[in-house]
């Protein structure tokens, strides 16, 4: 079995779509970044990366290349997939976003059926919970919102 570990953290603005986990969720901010920002799913695939021992997303999907300009990170991850599915299958997701705002619990199921659908994985091998700052700091000043990951592996030979 091999673990790994995802981290992002994107600056909220206006004028941009809020995307976490393939979800637009209606809000005044989104996240600014050169893909659609969607901190859940940039997680979830350095997370399944690190586990695999295959660098991280910006190796892969580099900021300089204009072919990932905002592209919707759910294809993104469907490559990660692509890259690790032959040597290793899905144990689970666990999975972290941390937002002061907006309040999310409504949209985890269709975050969960999204990551579920791209990796091929029934949706309860995905979790995706969601926290506040308790008002601290930059995400807590709603300037960003943020998102952890751990993936499992299995090896299949």
């Amino acid at each position: 079995m091999r673990v790994g570990i995802g981290y992002d953290v994107h600056r909220l603005v206006e004028n941009q779509k809020l995307v976490l986990g393939g979800v637009q969720i209606p809000y005044a901010k989104g996240l600014l970044g050169h893909s659609d920002a969607d901190v859940l799913t940039h997680a979830v695939c350095d997370a399944i990366l690190g586990a695999a021992g295959l660098g991280d997303i910006g190796v892969h999907f580099p900021d300089t290349d204009e072919a990932y300009a905002d592209v919707n990170s759910l294809k993104l991850l469907k490559h990660v997939k692509t890259l690790v599915e032959r040597d290793y299958s899905f144990l689970n997701v666990d999975s972290t976003i941390i937002a002061q705002r907006p309040k999310l619990a409504v949209y985890i199921p269709k975050m969960r059926q999204q990551l579920a659908s791209t990796l091929s994985v029934p949706v309860d091998r995905i979790n995706v919970k969601a926290t506040t700052s308790e008002g601290l700091g930059f995400i807590g000043k709603e300037k960003a919102i943020a998102a952890q990951a751990i993936v499992s592996l299995d090896a299949r030979h």
